[in-house]
């Protein structure tokens, strides 16, 4: 597919603005209810399908139906790293008004990583066609492997990258609201919620290993694999505020998604056996999600309980707040660079 040098530039243009809008838009910490999630989700997947409709209109529907082939692909398994950044804030006790800073410089991240990743995957399908072979066999492996332990709960503790962040960068005990870096003793010191951003890229790097070779499978097109790459992680953030709180109910979603993985796996190792169209690609991709979270939805309706009100402070038993050791918001002591406390800036907000 031949895209000219300013498409790319006006679709770079396009994700830039939007995660400055975004930004903009969460320039005062807060708690992200459902309604603001899924206001933003709506936007963020509307976004999507309509470049995916760009797509079809300049290129065909061939480009068009690889786009949203790729971008399923990546919004169903994106699912899966709402699970982990769950854990990530349970375990870091990140306050519910700070997540949405870390999952945004999280997601900024993501999406250098995996142009990187897609640009080095791009070189070395065309210097080495056999590859695709590899990716193939990878991602089988990776699907079954996801599915025999999908279970199986991830033990941050004895994490080595966190252990080896931890071990080379000076650090504070202290959260000092949406801080990364505070100064103490005339020292520039890590909160607590940098290497919960150092987790959350972690993360996604991890899962960019899985998702990148699975767009490869429907298209080695670089344009397609980025832009349904970055539109579906685009809309990411919101996706975990309107998920977070049903993610215990969606106890088949592994499942389906490890299906996923094998199914364009074996499509993969297949390519110079039989070339699947498209339309049934599109069609798997999503039988597979659809059932996986239909039965999962039934199988723990009777789990659902009345939502409280909605309140826009975090709750105090809230499992994202109850692990909060003492004075983690506080930053008693501490003499940050922008010359005010963590009180001082509540106050200012509050005016």
């Amino acid at each position: 597919m031949d895209v000219p040098f300013w498409a790319w530039a006006a679709v770079l243009a396009v994700i830039v603005a939007m995660l400055a809008i975004d930004l903009f838009a969460h320039r005062t910490a807060h708690v992200v209810g459902v309604k603001e999630a899924a206001a933003w989700s709506a936007a963020w997947v509307s976004l999507g399908i309509a470049f995916g409709g760009v797509i079809w209109w300049a290129y065909g529907a061939q480009a068009g139906g690889e786009y949203y082939a790729g971008y399923l692909i990546e919004k169903s398994l994106a699912v899966d790293n709402v699970f982990v950044f769950a854990l990530i804030f349970t375990y870091f006790a990140v306050p519910r008004e700070y997540q949405h800073r870390v999952l945004f410089y999280g997601v900024l991240g993501a999406l250098v990583f995996r142009a990187i990743f897609i640009a080095g995957g791009a070189v070395l399908i065309e210097n080495f066609a056999w590859i695709l072979y590899l990716f193939g066999a990878f991602l089988v492996y990776t699907g079954w492997k996801m599915f025999t332990h999908r279970n199986d709960e991830m033990d941050l503790s004895s994490n080595p990258v966190l252990r080896w962040v931890k071990k080379r960068v000076p650090s504070t005990e202290e959260c000092h609201g949406q801080k990364f870096w505070v100064r103490k003793a005339g020292k520039w010191v890590a909160t607590p919620l940098f290497f919960v951003l150092v987790m959350v890229e972690t993360t996604d790097i991890i899962f960019a290993v899985d998702s990148i070779p699975a767009i490869f499978a429907v298209t080695q097109d670089p344009f397609l694999v980025f832009t349904s790459n970055a539109f579906a992680i685009l809309g990411l953030r919101a996706m975990y505020f309107l998920l977070a709180d049903l993610i215990d109910r969606f106890i088949y979603l592994k499942a389906g998604l490890a299906a996923i993985l094998v199914f364009v796996g074996i499509k993969m190792l297949l390519l110079d056996v039989y070339k699947m169209p498209i339309w049934l690609s599109l069609s798997v991709i999503t039988a597979c999600l659809t059932v996986a979270v239909v039965a999962s939805l039934r199988a723990t309706r009777d789990l659902v309980a009345p939502r409280p009100a909605e309140s826009k402070e975090p709750s105090e038993s809230s499992p994202l707040t109850s692990r909060r050791p003492a004075g983690l918001a506080t930053g008693e002591g501490v003499d940050t660079s922008e010359g005010t406390t963590e009180s001082d800036e509540t106050k200012a907000a509050a005016r």
